[in-house]
């Protein structure tokens, strides 16, 4: 499918066209259907951190490496850094994935150019042996800024926000986005629903739903098989494809809990239910094999957020050829 230039054209899948791939790809009936040959039936491929399993996550390494690969798009990790400029990084503390210690906000964005954010990345070699290509040829923490000069206008980007408070990230997240012009193609994602709010002072902010309704309404799809207060018009929702759910049971004398390991959510029920009012998207995150991708096709999503670009697009090329479902 050729890039438009806006996520909400590249990867909206129509009403009708997930209708008929309901219909015909995750029916009621036994009989395996065959999709015919076409881009709406079949998932796009999202970068997740940039490609975390192709090269060191939400660097710019990572970016080329997805963009190389043919990614849809590129999901990057946002936090800010000790003189209040975005960067990209995702864990808590520098030491999980650099060879620096300490919170990312305890160094300047300059302090940060000069970490090895690939100083963790690891492959194998031809033995099976673990090696580190990075620790030679490092890579920095890149800025906001610095990623959305090197991602073409034609591809969308989604800003997962890690540090909290929400506000002074938002509103050093919204200079940058003011002055690359680029609120049209970048969305904006967050498991802590305080940056729902805090983006609300900017009308152009497009953020998907807060993750609580998602996960609300996935649950009550599952378990109630009702659909509650589906999202609103054009809404963004994003959900893991797979994920440990733990079930807590209430009585008098206390409380009993069941662990579901690998619980799946997105069912085509779920999707439809998501489906009740026009443009909503989809995203199913964390799809990282090929089965699970046939599966996301078949439920009718609009697109997968998976870490290996190079390992998924090849998937999403053979399943544009036409492919069947259960």
């Amino acid at each position: 499918m050729t890039r438009q230039l806006t996520t909400t054209r590249l990867l909206l899948v129509s009403a009708a066209a997930c209708a008929a791939l309901l219909l015909n790809a995750c029916g009621g009936n036994s009989e395996a259907r065959t999709i015919a040959p076409t881009a709406l039936a079949v998932p796009q491929v999202i970068a997740h951190r940039g490609g975390t399993g192709d090269a060191p996550e939400n660097t710019l390494a990572a970016i080329r490496a997805a963009l190389a690969n043919r990614a849809d798009a590129i999901w990057l990790t946002v936090q800010l850094s000790s003189d209040a400029v975005p960067v990209l990084y995702r864990p808590a503390d520098l030491s999980s994935l650099t060879d620096a210690r300490g919170p990312v906000a305890s160094k300047s964005a300059a302090e940060l150019a000069h970490v090895n954010a690939g100083w963790q990345f690891k492959t194998q070699d031809s033995s099976g042996r673990d090696v580190y290509p990075y620790r030679a040829a490092p890579v920095g923490i890149p800025t906001l800024a610095e990623a959305l000069a090197l991602i073409p206008l034609g591809v969308p980007v989604v800003l997962d926000m890690k540090a909290l408070p929400a506000e002074p990230q938002a509103a050093a997240v919204a200079r940058v986005l003011n002055e690359a012009g680029a609120w049209e193609r970048v969305l904006l994602y967050s498991t802590d629903a305080s940056y729902q709010q805090a983006f609300a002072a900017w009308p152009r902010a497009r953020p998907f739903e807060s993750r609580d309704a998602t996960r609300g309404r996935l649950a009550t799809a599952a378990l109630a098989h009702r659909c509650e207060a589906p999202p609103p018009a054009n809404a963004w929702t994003g959900f893991e494809w797979r994920r440990q759910v733990d079930l807590v049971e209430q009585f008098t004398l206390g409380e009993a809990r069941s662990t579901v390991a690998d619980a799946t959510l997105w069912s085509a029920e779920a999707v439809q239910c998501f489906r009740t009012n026009p443009g909503v998207h989809i995203v199913a995150i964390a799809v990282n094999s090929e089965a699970d991708y046939r599966a996301a096709a078949c439920a009718g999503v609009d697109a997968v957020l998976a870490d290996s670009p190079r390992q998924m697009v090849p998937v999403r090329e053979a399943l544009r050829q036409g492919y069947t479902c259960p």
